[in-house]
């Protein structure tokens, strides 16, 4: 017998009464019932965006919360500034590019994290910049940018600031009104533990104020609508409503564990994973790691992609692999959403018997023992 364990940084693990709640059989979407469902997920759901903004709910994946955020807050003539360390902040640069929106980038190494200062130093060159668009976690690499250094570089401009939060809503920390951030978007299937389906964005006032001002065209993806329709317990088009109900379980739990500590759980598991890679003689892809997921380096002599196959094929453990330049190089383990300690060790345990089959020289236990070691720690009062 085989069980499957799955460590990619999306779609990530259900919790079990999610899961049971999907079975049911489905139910009206215009229903009583369903605006008291949906009213509930968008409450709970600017507890995990620590905002008191209005969360907008979209039935798409991250990628569509991404384009609704750039449709509806600008014009044809805007220039914004792209932060591109990987392959999601490049992502809104293509999306850009599609509206025919000018952007100027800011291109770090894959694995780096964007200087703050290096922001600065550009608006300061391009004060009429519409817009800054940071991914929080880059989830390409596992590398996290200070998007409340950033904050603090746009809230006192006239030029927003968009945040790329689609991995690490939920795991790393994001204040989004003590910060100072105008726009969040995330999705459905990483931190929030649900299928992949559906999207969310959350606006300050300002950058309201700029959905009023914007000239793109938009329909579907018209937040203005969306909003509307969130106050009254609805959506303006049909709702993928069987993921609505699996996502209120969902944050039944985060909302009972308390956002605050389901970050700290997250770093906890981050730091032990981090630890155990180093451990058996790995290195760590990024230059400043997030608590969404860790990025490995493999030795050249190890084929990535074979790896990754194997360990899925053999073991019914799930990696995720590299993207285009970094292919067949790294390995990303997350530790996000449904996630204890014991699956930590799970992954670690797993990763050096991989290894040690393929003929790489591990040592054996000495990531497991790094982990544990690591997570004991972290609960000073045993």
């Amino acid at each position: 017998m085989k069980k499957h364990f799955l460590f990619t940084p999306g779609p990530t693990p259900i919790p079990p009464e999610a899961l049971l709640a999907m079975a049911a059989p489905i139910d009206y979407h215009r229903s009583a019932e369903a605006v008291v469902i949906i009213k509930d997920v968008l409450a709970k759901l600017k507890h995990v965006f620590q905002t008191r903004n209005d969360v907008l709910l979209l039935t798409s994946s991250g990628t569509g919360a991404m384009e609704g955020a750039l449709a509806n807050l600008l014009s044809s003539k805007d220039r914004v500034i792209v932060i591109r360390s990987g392959k999601f902040g490049e992502r809104w640069g293509e999306i850009c590019s599609a509206y025919g929106i000018e952007f100027e980038p800011i291109d770090l190494e894959w694995g780096d994290s964007v200087h703050p200062q290096a922001v600065a130093d550009l608006l300061d060159k391009r004060p009429d910049t519409k817009a800054v668009l940071s991914t929080l976690c880059e989830t390409s690499t596992g590398a996290l940018h200070d998007v409340q250094q950033l904050a603090q570089i746009t809230r006192d401009r006239p030029t927003l600031l968009f945040v790329d939060a689609v991995s690490a809503l939920g795991a790393d920390d994001l204040q989004m009104d003590n910060w100072g951030i105008d726009v969040v978007v995330s999705c459905s299937q990483k931190g929030l533990m649900t299928p992949p389906g559906l999207g969310f964005a959350a606006l300050n006032n300002r950058a309201w104020e700029a959905v009023e001002q914007a000239n793109l065209p938009r329909f579907y993806f018209d937040f203005r609508k969306a909003r509307d329709a969130g106050l009254k317990g609805s959506t303006p088009y049909t709702p993928a409503i069987t993921f609505i109900i699996a996502l209120q379980h969902a944050l039944n739990r985060i909302c009972s564990e308390g956002i605050r500590d389901v970050i700290t759980r997250h770093a906890r598991l981050a730091e032990a994973t981090r630890s155990a890679a180093k451990a058996i003689g790995l290195e760590l892809l990024a230059s400043n790691p997030a608590n969404t997921l860790t990025s490995i380096r493999l030795p050249e002599k190890i084929d990535g992609k074979a790896f990754v196959e194997m360990m899925r094929k053999k073991h019914g453990v799930t990696y995720a692999g590299g993207q285009e330049k970094l292919s067949g190089k790294i390995i990303r383990i997350a530790h996000l959403g449904w996630m204890c300690e014991h699956d930590v060790i799970i992954a670690i345990s797993a990763l050096e018997r991989g290894l040690a089959e393929i003929g790489y020289d591990v040592p054996l236990g000495a990531g497991v023992t790094a982990a544990q070691e690591t997570l004991i720690k972290g609960h000073p009062t045993q």
